[in-house]
């Protein structure tokens, strides 16, 4: 009888030992989860809900366009990801910088490039630098109302939307907003893992 509980006893503790050790990865998962929270879960730019921030009808002109030629908003790109910058057709040395390091984050994502689009709202009427084009050529540059896209786009205290860089899913959602003088390398990760847990655009 002593026998037979000794080996019930052995048999139970060899269970809950094969128990433990399968139960050990799921425990370290949500442990470093919810606990430890690892980089690797965390943006670099700021997430938005997209319910507070629909968007409107931008009805902008593309540069270059007819003048007869009808009024297109950023509806016109949905399927893809948008890198959208705001500033004025003068384009100071921040704007052009910006303009810069959004060809170069779109680049560094090589085959997957074509999934994003590279796009300037411009807010006023003032004369573009024909280089200017010339080096961001690809990019759509559209002419838009300002007063509507300060009433659609959310900016951090102290800034105005001309700061910031905003990403825009395939499906039309304003999802991210990006920092003043925000790090390229950091954009670039974010891109890198929206890119790859994404199935749209």
């Amino acid at each position: 009888m002593e026998k037979t509980d000794k080996q019930t006893s052995s048999g139970r503790w060899k269970l809950l030992l094969v128990v433990a050790v399968c139960a050990a990865p799921m425990i370290f998962s949500y442990f470093t989860y919810y606990v430890i929270k690892p980089s690797g879960r965390t943006n670099y730019g700021t997430i938005l809900d997209p319910r507070n921030y629909p968007m409107p009808k931008l009805a902008g002109h593309l540069l270059g366009a007819a003048p007869n030629d009808p009024a297109i908003g950023l509806e016109a790109y949905q399927g893809k990801w948008l890198m959208v910058q705001i500033d004025s057709g003068a384009c100071a040395e921040v704007c052009q910088k910006r303009m810069y390091d959004i060809r170069q984050l779109r680049t560094a994502q090589g085959k997957e490039m074509d999934r994003i689009e590279r796009v300037w709202l411009i807010t006023d009427d003032a004369p573009i630098d024909t280089m200017l084009i010339r080096q961001h050529d690809g990019a759509r540059m559209l002419k838009v109302d300002p007063a509507a896209l300060k009433a659609w786009l959310p900016t951090e205290s102290d800034t105005q939307i001309s700061d910031h860089i905003y990403l825009i899913d395939p499906r039309g959602n304003l999802m991210m907003r990006y920092q003043k003088d925000a790090d390229a390398n950091k954009i670039k990760k974010d891109l890198s893992k929206l890119l790859r847990a994404s199935a749209i655009g």
